[in-house]
């Protein structure tokens, strides 16, 4: 969860600003800052090459729809995937499976390392972001309609061998990848396929759109797939299934991503810059090598390094409390759909924070506000312990009151606040305020790229690892059946054999929220004045001396 990262983006992935990954190896071909023109190019041009008037929105009304679509489209396999721990923990899967499927979220942490290539190897006549952008979407498709069919074979409960885990966490796992060199792609081409007045609407299309794509693949499906939900709401005859299962949202959705992307590949041209200025293509495959160089010069800075450093500890503390709490809840009888079901409420609240919070937030050293708001956010990890071991002692026959429902909501909330004075949205945005002041000016979207790629890999490695040392931290005894353990799965189950049941005496969840937290303490006190100060180094440390 985040209440959990089945609610939110379970990657960790935190919204990037306008200038996108795909741009970076277009500008840094030639290790310096090319002129607008590379990064930005109108809508109309004519033939002499040069750019005609645009007038407001409304003639690129049609470019903005796409680019939407397009994002929504990319929200729905993300969706998607975090739906399925959820799916998973409902069949009693262990925790380190769900460790294995939490690889599954990584893709958008790494897709720097692939950026570059995306952003030069195309086909000029096709263009140069459908060239990817097409064939990804088809495979996306594909993927979507072969777990269609093979879906409920992989998350089959009969026998001991429950879901088959790994192969889930392969197809998932190719599924974001797909999505996000997908999203590489269209952040390119939302820069070109937008005039200059209008190209900030592509932000506005990457939020809307992956939020609402993510609620389609996550939250609706959840609750059109549960049993229970529809037939409380929606039907007046109970029936055993939901009104959609897994295959038939999986096959609907490759329709889709199949029917949309050959009506994109044929309808949909491509602005060419080339076609329309004098100048002359430039050598792709240098300007990839040249990024990958520069990355490494970067990360050799120690300031730099320092920094990187940081970012890759500083989410330890939030790991048990936004990697394990939602799964614990299911575990303890929480209905997943009704825990997806919570973060409809929560958007008039998203829409508003940044509103309230970011005139507290603004000013020159950003960093200050993650150091002071940092003590609270761990304190979250507390209260939402507390929570999971007061869940079973509320539950009653019917499920759960409407009093708990609303404790948990509160405590979404509050969560929710925690994250927008550390992360997301607005001191992300003044972290990237930081990022673009430190960043050096020869090289700036490799620097700002690298640093976003470090900040999102800090949430998602401590979240894989809670989620492994759950079980190893857990300690069950054997009741009713003497001399018996519950050590592993084959002891747990000759206890039963033998006429005993297995005792949780010590969850390893509630021993990771106090280790997490006192984890998260000592590098506050440690390691949190080192961010303060990082703020106050020259100019030239963050530089990087380039050679052509």
């Amino acid at each position: 969860m985040e209440l959990s990262e089945s609610v939110t983006h379970k990657n960790g992935r935190l919204r990037k600003p306008v200038v996108s990954n795909s741009d970076m190896g277009e500008r840094e071909s030639k290790l310096e800052v090319e002129c607008d023109e590379e990064a930005l190019l109108p809508n109309s041009v004519r033939a002499d090459g040069q750019a005609k008037a645009c007038h407001g929105i409304k003639g690129e009304l049609g470019s903005v729809a796409l680019l939407l679509f397009l994002y929504v489209l990319q929200g729905i396999p993300l969706g998607l995937a975090g739906s399925i721990p959820l799916i998973m923990q409902s069949k009693n899967v262990g925790y380190k499976d769900q460790a294995y499927f939490s690889f599954v979220f990584w893709p958008f942490s790494l897709k720097l390392f692939w950026a570059p290539l995306v952003d030069s190897l195309y086909l000029r006549q096709f263009g140069r972001r459908k060239s990817w952008l097409v064939p990804t979407q088809y495979l996306l498709g594909l993927f979507m309609l072969y777990l269609s069919v093979t879906v409920d074979a992989m998350l089959q409960t009969d026998g001991q061998s429950g879901p088959d885990v790994i192969a889930l966490t392969a197809v998932f796992f190719m599924l974001a990848f797909l999505a996000a060199t997908q999203d590489i792609a269209v952040d390119g081409w939302a820069l070109t396929m937008l005039s200059r007045e209008n190209v900030g609407y592509a932000s506005t299309c990457n939020s809307v759109g992956q939020t609402a794509g993510y609620f389609l693949g996550n939250v609706l499906f959840l609750a059109l797939e549960s049993a229970d939900f529809c037939n409380k709401y929606l039907r007046f005859e109970p029936q055993e299934r939901g009104i959609v299962t897994l295959s038939d949202f999986l096959f609907l959705c490759g329709i889709v991503f199949m029917v949309s992307t050959t009506l994109v590949a044929i309808l949909k041209k491509e602005n060419n810059r080339h076609h329309h200025t004098k100048k002359k293509p430039k050598e792709e495959t240098q300007s990839v090598m040249e990024t990958y160089k520069l990355l490494l010069s970067i990360i050799k800075m120690p300031t730099v390094f320092t920094f990187c450093v940081l970012l890759l500890t500083a989410k330890i503390g939030f790991s048990a409390a936004d990697a394990v709490t939602g799964l614990k809840l299911v575990e303890a009888g929480v209905p997943k759909e009704q825990l997806a079901l919570l973060a409809v409420p929560m958007v008039p609240l998203q829409i508003l924070l940044p509103l309230v919070i970011s005139k507290y937030t603004a000013g020159p050293r950003p960093l200050d506000v993650f150091y002071k708001a940092f003590p609270f956010r761990l304190l979250i990890g507390l209260e939402y312990a507390l929570l999971v071991w007061w869940t079973p002692s509320v539950r009653q026959e019917e499920g759960f009151p409407v009093y708990y429902y609303a404790v948990v909501l509160l405590s979404y909330a509050v969560h929710q606040v925690s994250l927008f004075l550390l992360y997301t949205p607005h001191i992300f945005v003044a972290c990237m305020a930081f990022h673009a002041k430190v960043s050096d000016p020869v090289i700036g979207g490799t620097y700002m790229t690298l640093l976003n790629t470090v900040t999102n890999l800090g949430g998602n490695w401590p979240s894989t690892l809670a989620l492994w040392l759950v079980d190893p931290l857990t300690f069950k005894e054997c009741q009713g059946a003497p001399e018996q353990t519950c050590g592993s799965v084959e002891e747990a189950g000759l206890c039963v054999r033998e006429g005993g049941t297995c005792v949780t005496t010590l969850d390893g969840y509630y021993v990771e929220s106090v280790v997490c937290v006192l984890i998260g303490l000592c590098w506050w006190m440690f390691f949190g004045k080192r961010m303060k100060r990082i703020q106050e180094e020259s100019p030239s440390a963050w530089h990087c001396r380039v050679v052509k």
